[in-house]
Order: C-alpha cells, then structure tokens, then sequence
C-alpha cells in the first residue's frame, strides 16, 4: 500500500511542469487562452473572460480561429484529438449491455413507482409536493456536483472497472465537449439511472408495503425521495441540452432560461481549463454558493494533505494527448 502511495506522489508531482507545458499548447474549446488566466485560476482566482475563456456559441469545440503554425488546419479539440479518440473508443458493448439493463430497471421501477403516487396524489397537499419537488431538486443539483467533482478530480481511466466505465466519460468532455451532443439515449442516461435504482428499489418496497393512509402521512418524505430520483435521472440529459446550441426544443430553452434547469451560458464557467469550478449540472442553482464558500477547494486541500495527490492530474494526461 505505501508503495501504491509512493508512486502516486511521484506521479502527481510531475503535475507542475505538465501544467507549464499544458499552457502553451491549449488555445480554445474550453481551455484557458492566455498565460495570465492561466496563471488566476491555478492560483484559485477566477478569470473575469468567461465567455472569450471558455467554449464559444457558434463553435463550441472552439476549432476556429486556432493557429497551428502551418498553412494546414487542422482542429485542435473535439473528436478530432487524440486523447478524444482514444477515449471513445474504450466505450465497450459490455458498457452498453449495463446502460440498458439500468434503463429497463429503472424505467420499471419508476413506472410502479408513478402509478401508486398517481393513486393517491389527492392525498397529498400542493404545498407539500411543489416543497418536496424543489427539496429534490436542491439536492440532485448538490449530489450532481459531488459526483462530477469526484470523478473530474480524482482517478484514473486505468482504475479496473470504474476507470473505463465511469471516469472515461468525463475525460473525454473536456477535451471533446460536445461528445456529449453525439451520444445517443443510452449513453446519455445509462450512468444516471444506474445511480438512480438503490433510491428506486426502497420507495418501491414502502410504497408496496404501506397503504394508503401511511403514504399520506409520509407524503413529504415519499414525493422528496422520488422527484430526487426523478432528477438525478435526468441530470445528464440536462447537461446535454447545456451543450446543445441548435434544434433544442422551445420547451427547454425557456426552462434554460428561467434557470430551472442548467443553462447553457451557466454551464460555461466550467468549461474553463483547468476545469475546477461549477460542478454542479442539474439546476447550477448550487454552483456560486459553494464556490463562495471554498468548498471544492476545501475538499481538495484534506485530500491532497492525507494523500499527497495533486488534483486533476490524469485529466490533464489526456489533455495533453494532441495529435
């Protein structure tokens, strides 16, 4: 174990000069585009050029405009990288297989789930589901964040069975973020209804295992444990639509719009290297007060001291895969 621990420092204080050399080969798509905001954001300090720092609306994967020093262009970000490509491709048929087992659980669980809540709706108050629903969606929004902070942050694509599974995905959007726009149902949304089916599974078992009375008195508890649900299974699909920029349907841009769901110009702050900020991506409504507080960083500073890991170190390998 120390030597595992040993050889993780190592690794990580290599992070440094990857960084140093980063900089000068990023410009665009999301990347940090000159030295001095760079600079502000390892330092912890936030550039104030969000919009020009971060993926542009016309170009999202930001293949315009980018110099390479020769009369060819060719992209620099997007599907065309080489640490993008190597990534997708370790999407695998198993992956699959276990996306769309997640879907048919859960949406058979929902279903269950809908009906009985749908039978005894008149039971509960308006009060109690409209404050249920937006206690569920606080949450979501929060546990989003955690997840994406985690996975962002911390791992390797080469950890056995999570790495390609699960922090794969991530590693490939932010060197290709529209990646997203090109997945389909199932690869949007398998992760998020496999994390959904544990909170499935209890609020099946009390809803088939109380009546209807009983539901009624834990009506709050009942709705809040299933729009949470709800919402943690929607919340990649949401992030989707935040990379979305055409043929999005009018129902979505103005929920964007209204800030109930993520927006897309919100999302954007993420979307500047080295990627430490705004993690969360159901609602966004979390992001600016937990970055008033330092949470992120906090969590960061306790990690790094126990284990001597500098964050994002193995997003920052891919990175750094140009072709």
């Amino acid at each position: 174990m120390s030597g595992v621990l040993l050889e993780q420092i190592k690794a990580c204080s290599q992070l440094d000069s990857d960084l140093h050399h980063l900089s000068e080969i990023q410009n665009g798509g999301g990347l940090v585009k000159s030295t001095e905001n760079q600079g502000k954001l390892r330092s912890g300090a936030k550039t104030t050029d969000v919009p020009a720092d971060s993926m542009t609306e016309d170009d999202p994967n930001g293949n315009t405009g980018v110099s390479m020093g020769t009369s060819e262009f060719r992209p620099r970000w997007g599907p065309s990288h080489r640490g993008a490509k190597e990534l997708a491709n370790l999407y695998s048929s198993n992956k699959r297989r276990q996306e769309l087992f997640a879907i048919a659980v859960a949406g058979s669980l929902f279903l269950v789930d809908l009906i009985i809540l749908l039978s005894i709706v008149h039971r509960a108050s308006p009060w109690t589901v409209l404050t249920a629903g937006v206690a569920g969606i606080t949450t979501a929004d929060f546990l989003s964040g955690l997840v994406h902070w985690f996975a962002d942050t911390w791992g390797s694509v080469d950890i056995p069975v999570l790495g390609k599974n699960f922090i794969r995905p991530f590693r490939e959007h932010h060197i290709d973020p529209t990646s997203i726009t090109r997945h389909d149902f199932v690869e949007t949304n398998g992760d998020n209804l496999t994390l959904s089916i544990p909170l499935l599974v209890y609020l099946t078992y009390s809803l088939l295992t109380s009546d209807s009375s009983q539901i009624a008195e834990a009506s709050f508890r009942i709705y809040y444990i299933f729009l949470l649900t709800l919402f943690i299974a929607l919340t990649n699909q949401i992030h989707k639509w935040s990379h979305t920029y055409f043929g999005l349907p009018t129902w979505v841009k103005m929920l964007q719009s209204c800030h109930l769901i993520l927006p897309r110009r919100h999302h954007r702050t993420h979307h500047v290297s080295p990627h430490e900020t705004y993690y969360c991506i159901t609602t966004g409504w979390l992001n600016k007060p937990l970055e008033m507080i330092g949470f992120w960083r906090g969590l960061e500073f306790i990690i790094s001291f126990i284990t001597g890991c500098v964050p994002r170190s193995d997003d920052f390998k891919w990175a750094q895969k140009t072709s």
